[in-house]
C-alpha cells in the first residue's frame, strides 16, 4: 500500500498539542511498519528543512510544495478545488494528523483526525482570525467526505455526532499517546539543577504547562493561588506558568503585575519537549484548570511523572485522567483552591496520587496509538 501524511503541522516553529500528536505518531508508524510506503506531505515557500525531523527509512519519501500557504489554501484547494494530493503522491490511502485545507479526487479514501472543536463550543475564546480560518476550512464538508474519522476521546467523537451529524459508525476512537521520557526521574539526575539554574526555578513551586490563552482558563489558577497566599498559608509556595505567549496573554500578566505577588509568579515561557520532564517532576503539584480539551496532554504527561494533578472536570479530562486526578469546576476559585491545599497539606494524599498517576498513565502509549491507526489504514485499504 502507498500512504500518504499530511505532516504540514510539522512546519510550525514551537510544537504543542496537534505537532507533538503529529511527531510522535509519524514516527511510532514508521518504526512499526515497513511493509507500506509513506509519503509524506508538506507545504513550505520557504525552505524550512531545519524544522522537517529525520525520516531515514526505505520506505518513506517526503514530497514538497512551495506555494504561499494563502495561496494554497484559499485559492487552490479552496476555490479551483486542486491539486488533488492523492493523485500527485499516487497514494491509496490518505491520511491527515490534523483538519486542514486540502483538495482530494472523489474516488480517495482518506483518515482525518479531530483533536477537538472548541471552536464550536467557545468561539469568543478564538481571535477573529482564527474563527475565520476555522469556517474557511468547510470542516463539515471534509468530514462528511472522510472514509473514516478518528477521534481523540469519547467526548470528542460525541462533539462530531453533535455538531456535524457524522454517523457513530464513521468515527474510531484511538486515544493518543505519551512519550516515555514522561516519568519519575531520580534526582541524583544532574539536569535537575540545570534546568533549576536555567530558568531561576523556586524550591516548591505549582506548575501550569501550556499555552496562555482565555480557553486555559489561567485566570482561576491566578485567583486560587492569590487565595491560598491571602490566608498566610504556604509563603514559600510560587507559582511557576510556563508556555507559549498565545492571545490576550496580557491579561495574565497584568493580574499578576496588579497583585501583591508579582515576585511570586514566574512566566518560563516556551519549554522544550526534552525539559518538560524534568519540570513536572520538580513540581509541587500541577494545575490544568482549562474549559475544554479535547485529549489533555499536560495533565496526563505531569501525572506519568508522579506530579498530583489537578484539573477541570470539563470536556474529555475527566475521561482521560479518571480518579489519577483531583477534578475540579473551572469556574469555582474557592474549590481550586481547596485542592491546592488539600494536596499541599496531606502527604498521604500525594503518595497516593502520585502512584495512582504513574500507573494510569501507562495505558497511553505512542505504540499503542500507532498500531490502532496502522490497522485503521489495512481496514481502509479492504473497502472497495
Amino acid at each position: 500500500m502507498n500512504i500518504g501524511i499530511d505532516i504540514r503541522t510539522l512546519m510550525d516553529k514551537h510544537y504543542s498539542g496537534v505537532s507533538i500528536y503529529t511527531l510522535n505518531l509519524v514516527q511510532e508508524i514508521l518504526k512499526q511498519d515497513d511493509r507500506n510506503q509513506y509519503k509524506l506531505f508538506y507545504n513550505s515557500a520557504k525552505k524550512v528543512n531545519e524544522r522537517l525531523p529525520e525520516f531515514n527509512l526505505n520506505n518513506i519519501t517526503i514530497h514538497r510544495t512551495a506555494y504561499p500557504n494563502k495561496i494554497l489554501n484559499y485559492l487552490l484547494f479552496s476555490f479551483i478545488n486542486r491539486p488533488y494530493v492523492d493523485r500527485q503522491l499516487g497514494v491509496d490511502i490518505f491520511f491527515m494528523p490534523h483538519i486542514n485545507f486540502v483538495s482530494l479526487s472523489k474516488s480517495a479514501k482518506n483518515i482525518v483526525t479531530v483533536h477537538d472543536l472548541s471552536f464550536l463550543h467557545y468561539p469568543y475564546f478564538f481571535t477573529k482570525r482564527q474563527n475565520f480560518w476555522h469556517r474557511a476550512l468547510k470542516i463539515k464538508k471534509l468530514l462528511l467526505n472522510a472514509t473514516y474519522i478518528i477521534a481523540v476521546s469519547e467526548n470528542t467523537k460525541r462533539d462530531i455526532m453533535y455538531f456535524y451529524g457524522i454517523a457513530e459508525n464513521k468515527i474510531k476512537v484511538i486515544y493518543s499517546g505519551i512519550d516515555k521520557s514522561f516519568k519519575p526521574i531520580d534526582r541524583s539526575d544532574d539536569r535537575f539543577l540545570k534546568i533549576q539554574h536555567k530558568y531561576k526555578l523556586p524550591e516548591k513551586f505549582i506548575l501550569y504547562l501550556g499555552n496562555i490563552e482565555p480557553r486555559k482558563n489561567i485566570e482561576s489558577i491566578l485567583e486560587a493561588y492569590f487565595l491560598l497566599r491571602n490566608k498566610n498559608t504556604h509563603s514559600e509556595l510560587k507559582l511557576v506558568i510556563a508556555g507559549n505567549l498565545a492571545w490576550k496573554h496580557n491579561i495574565i500578566k497584568t493580574m499578576v503585575k496588579n497583585s501583591a505577588y508579582e515576585n511570586d509568579v514566574y512566566f518560563l515561557g516556551y519549554i522544550d519537549q526534552e525539559e518538560k520532564p524534568y519540570l513536572y517532576n520538580l513540581a509541587s503539584l500541577f494545575i490544568f484548570p482549562s474549559f475544554y480539551e479535547g485529549f489533555g496532554f499536560p495533565p496526563l504527561e505531569a501525572a506519568a511523572c508522579g506530579t498530583p494533578v489537578i484539573c477541570s472536570n470539563r470536556a474529555s479530562l475527566p475521561e482521560i485522567m479518571n480518579e489519577s486526578a483531583i477534578l475540579i469546576n473551572p469556574h469555582n476559585i474557592t474549590e481550586i483552591k481547596e485542592a491546592m491545599l488539600q494536596i499541599l497539606t496531606d502527604q498521604d494524599l500525594r503518595k497516593e496520587m502520585s502512584l495512582r498517576g504513574v500507573e494510569h498513565a501507562k495505558q497511553y502509549t505512542w505504540k499503542k496509538c500507532a498500531h490502532e491507526i496502522i490497522d485503521l489504514f489495512h481496514e481502509v485499504s479492504r473497502q472497495s
